[in-house]
Order: C-alpha cells, then sequence, then structure tokens
C-alpha cells in the first residue's frame, strides 16, 4: 500500500482518544481513514460509502460492536471487520470471529500488534475474495460447458431430423420451412432476440418425436384409423421428453415441441389446453407447421393450394389458430405466389438466453 492508492477504513469507537491513536497508527500505514463514535453513525458512513475495512469496538452505546458487526457480514460481505476487545471480553471477541470478524485485537493492545493484526485480516480478506472469484469462475466454465455439451446435443439431433427428412419425401425440409414461416410471424409480432431464438429452436425440432412413431403407420397412403391417429399424436410428448433434459433454459422452446398440435378451442393433443394457456410461441409455430402441412405432400392426400390452405387458416381463426398469429402470417408474407418457401440451408442450434415471459 502506497501513499498514491490508500485503502479506506473506518475506525468505530466511543473513546475520541483510542479512536485517534488507532487512525494516526492506520494514516501512518498508509490508510484513509474514517472515524465514527458508535455503531450507528458507523452504519449512516458506510450507506454512504463502503468501505473495505472496519476496526469496531464491542461495547458502545445506541448499537454494539456484534450487532454492527452482524450489519456489516450481511450487508457488505466482502468488508474484512477487526473487534477491538477488553481483556475480559475474550469470549465475546471467539463469538465475533463466529460470526464473521476476521480478527480481534485485545485492549490494552501494543501499535506493532495492532500493525500485525490489521495486515493478517487484510490478507484473508484477499484470500477470500480471490477464492470467492475464482469459485464464481470455475462455476462459470462449468455453465459454460454443460451449455455447449447441450447444444451439440442439439445440433446432432437437429442433424438426425433432417436425416429422417430427407428419407421422407413428403417431410424433406418442412422443419426448416415451419422454422422459417414462425420466426417470420413472430418478428411481425413485434418479437425479437432470445423468444425469436426459441421460436426458431422449438419450431426445428417440433416433429423430433416422430423417430418414436412407427414408420408403416407415418407413411400409410390411405386414412388413419383411430387408433392409428392416437399413436401419431404421441410425437410432441415423445419428442418433449427427448429434449426435455437439453431444453431447461429454453422452456418456450420446449413447450412448442410439446404443444404444436394444441388447439384454441382446447380440442387439440397432447394436454386439451385452451386459449391463453397456450404460450405465444405455440400458437405461433401451430400456424406455421399448419400451412406447411397443407401445402405439402402427404401419404394419404395431395398437397392443398397455398389459396386453399390460406383459406383454412382464416376459418380456423379463434377456434384451432390464434388471429393475431393468422394475420402476422399474411402480413410477413404477402406475395401468395411466392409461397410455400423453400426450406433454407440447415444451420446450427443455438440455446435462446433468458426471455421475458408473455
Amino acid at each position: 500500500m502506497t501513499p498514491a492508492d490508500p485503502m479506506p477504513c473506518l475506525v468505530v469507537d466511543d473513546e475520541p482518544r483510542l479512536r485517534r491513536v488507532l487512525v494516526r497508527l492506520l494514516e501512518a500505514q498508509g490508510f484513509a481513514c474514517a472515524e465514527a463514535g458508535s455503531g450507528t453513525e458507523a452504519l449512516a458512513q458506510l450507506e454512504r460509502a463502503p468501505v473495505p475495512l472496519v476496526i469496531s469496538d464491542i461495547r458502545m452505546p445506541q448499537m454494539d460492536g456484534i450487532t454492527l458487526l452482524k450489519e456489516i457480514v450481511a450487508r457488505w460481505p466482502d468488508t474484512a471487520v477487526v473487534v477491538v476487545t477488553a481483556v475480559a471480553e475474550v469470549e465475546s471477541a471467539v463469538a465475533c470471529l463466529q460470526l464473521g470478524a476476521l480478527d480481534y485485537i485485545a485492549k490494552p493492545f501494543h501499535l506493532e500488534e495492532v500493525r500485525a493484526r490489521v495486515m493478517q485480516a487484510l490478507d484473508k480478506r484477499r484470500l477470500i475474495l480471490e477464492n470467492r472469484m475464482y469459485q464464481r469462475h470455475l462455476e462459470e466454465r462449468v455453465r459454460e460447458q454443460a451449455r455447449r455439451i447441450e447444444e451439440l446435443s442439439l445440433e446432432r439431433l437437429q442433424a438426425l431430423v433432417h436425416a429422417l427428412e430427407e428419407k421422407d419425401p413428403y417431410l424433406r425440409g418442412h422443419s426448416m420451412r415451419v422454422a422459417g414461416y414462425a420466426v417470420g410471424i413472430a418478428r411481425e409480432l413485434g418479437l425479437d432476440g432470445a423468444t425469436l431464438d426459441a421460436i426458431a429452436l422449438g419450431a426445428e425440432l417440433h416433429d423430433l418425436g416422430k423417430i418414436g412413431v412407427s414408420e408403416a403407420v407415418l407413411h400409410k397412403p390411405g386414412p388413419l384409423t383411430d387408433a392409428e391417429y392416437r399413436h401419431i399424436m404421441e410425437h410432441p410428448v415423445i419428442g418433449a421428453r427427448i429434449l426435455a433434459p437439453l431444453m431447461r433454459d429454453a422452456p418456450a422452446a420446449l413447450a412448442i415441441v410439446r404443444s404444436h398440435h394444441e388447439r384454441l378451442d382446447g380440442r387439440g393433443f397432447p394436454d386439451g389446453l385452451k386459449g391463453e394457456a397456450i404460450p405465444l410461441e405455440v400458437r405461433i409455430a401451430t400456424v406455421a407447421d399448419s400451412f406447411d402441412a397443407m401445402t405439402s405432400l402427404r401419404p394419404y392426400r395431395p398437397a392443398l393450394s397455398v389459396a386453399r390452405a390460406l383459406a383454412e387458416l382464416e376459418e380456423g381463426k379463434g377456434v384451432q389458430f390464434d388471429a393475431r398469429a393468422v394475420e402476422a402470417f399474411r402480413a410477413a408474407f404477402p406475395d401468395a405466389s411466392r409461397l410455400p418457401v423453400t426450406a433454407p440451408a440447415v444451420r446450427p442450434l443455438h440455446l435462446p438466453g433468458p426471455a421475458a415471459s408473455d
């Protein structure tokens, strides 16, 4: 410590003479000292300007040193506290150590002992702060590594989705087109940032659960039986179950995977959610998914024309589809002659950051 960078210090004692002795000693060591005659006065000063070091007597009027110590530990945990106590109060000093004081000085004290105790306390403070910083950085590194592992796992699942689609002429490019439509709708509704990322992620992986559905049922050329339809409608739950461990930080994306077959009227799958109980991100993805499904060839029916698909969206407003999402789709893709869009190139997936809920 040099005079060029004095460390702030607060000396708290109701005896002015003793307080001045400590101040002179510490100032000689390069500290910039303030004084307080009671715990109450000390707290008022700390509220205005916290300091890294407080030296406080135990017995004081208005607020004793133990109460002051508790307040400092709770409100300014980076502040080192050294208590000053009479020899007969050593037990109190030990109690202060248990409460968080870094050292104590017994009265009557020698100046060299004060100097040594203060420097030892500051060394302890430095080690504590360094350890805390190390732990914080270590935790951040662990979180970042865990996040990267999740992203790599999602990227593998993304590759799996696109590989499955490439094998299926009826689904080829579906997930990327749905993601493109959903992002366009979301932007038209004024959504951005992490919410857009969540919508893109959920839309792209929304049909992942179809890996758990029988290919014979998926590719059946005729109408489905009730049992076959229920079997196919298990795919949102299967997909959500696969992705849940990887999407702890992306609940909106996971909701899209699980709930993209819900309907506003409560007649959807798998949970029968109704109206506003369906998150906005899901309602957006549902419109995108439905339009692409209607305009795509399926084993059991030909593709609908764009005009007919748009009419279906209009007819389903307020019943199956969110009206705002349908209108935003029309506004985002106003040129019907350019629909359906071509699926864009596959891009790496990234987990979105925290986003405000709708």
